[in-house]
Parts: C-alpha cells; sequence; structure tokens
C-alpha cells in the first residue's frame, strides 16, 4: 500500500499502522519523562501535533498497549534501551478537549462534562478494585454528564493529583 500523509489523523496507532507518513517526535517521550517540572504546557498553533503528541505518549507509556512495542520498534525512542523497558507498563489517564468545538460557552461546558464522565466511565473499574478509599468511590459516582460545573472542576482536580 502507497504512503499517505493521514492529514488530520491525531491517534498516533492509526498512522503507524496505516503506514502514513510520520515525522519521528518519540524522543519528546524521553525529554518530557526526564524533565523535571510538575507541570507541561505544550503551545503551539492548531494542527501542529500537539493531540497527536498527547496520543502517542499515552500508547507509549498505558497499560493499554503491554505487549504493542511493535508501534515503536521502528522509532528513535526504541534506541534507547531503558525505555523499551518502560512501553506499556504504566495506568495512564489521558484527556482531550481537542474536540469540543461548540459555539457557546454553556454548550462547550456539557460537552467538557461529557468527556469527564466518558474517561471515569472508561476506568470504571478502579471503583471496585480496592484502591479508592470510600470517600473517592462516593465521588466518583457522582461524575456525570450533568454534573454540576463545581463537580467537573473537582473533576479534574482529582485527575491531576
Amino acid at each position: 500500500m502507497a504512503r499517505t500523509v493521514g492529514i488530520g489523523k491525531q491517534n498516533y496507532e492509526k498512522i503507524v499502522v496505516n503506514n502514513n507518513f510520520y515525522v519521528d517526535k518519540t524522543l519528546f517521550i524521553k525529554e518530557w519523562w526526564e524533565n523535571d517540572d510538575e507541570v507541561t504546557l505544550i503551545a503551539r498553533p492548531r494542527r501542529f501535533g500537539k493531540t497527536l503528541n498527547m496520543s502517542m505518549i499515552e500508547q507509549f507509556f498505558s497499560v493499554d498497549y503491554a505487549g504493542r512495542s511493535g508501534l515503536f520498534e521502528n522509532m528513535n525512542i526504541w534506541k534507547e534501551e531503558k525505555y523499551q523497558e518502560m512501553q506499556g507498563k504504566f495506568p495512564v489517564i489521558s484527556l482531550s478537549f481537542a474536540n469540543v468545538k461548540e459555539n457557546t460557552f454553556e454548550k462547550a461546558k456539557i460537552r467538557m462534562c461529557q468527556i469527564l464522565s466518558d474517561l471515569y466511565d472508561k476506568k470504571g473499574f478502579l471503583k471496585n478494585s480496592g484502591l479508592l478509599t470510600e470517600k473517592e468511590v462516593n465521588y466518583f459516582n457522582r461524575v456525570s454528564e450533568d454534573m454540576a460545573e463545581t463537580d467537573a472542576i473537582v473533576c479534574l482536580q482529582r485527575l491531576c493529583d
């Protein structure tokens, strides 16, 4: 199959699997991991690959991608032996508001609450894992698409802690 550019693709796995052209930015994983900052702000114009980089980082570290080293074996990060051992070994919470394109603030808030609720649903197994306190489970159960703005704010804060 001929290689294509894959315009607009934001999912690292899809780009690699479909053999789209890709400028290897995987050493960003090393740079980011070895950085001592508590917060990483990536400020670039739209269409510069911010969401794609988030996807790449998630798919590199996430236990959901354990055994999927083939996504990275032909990339620069794979030349770093230390990082080969880290692929697919960590629980990852990935959140993107890239597709929030509503035309009013109220509609955007609703969409963001839906995204947060979907993320909590995806991690719903944690409620019965024994890893959360009773208070955390109770809060987990309050997260919904129609949650109050204050609950959404706390929801984001707890994801970041």
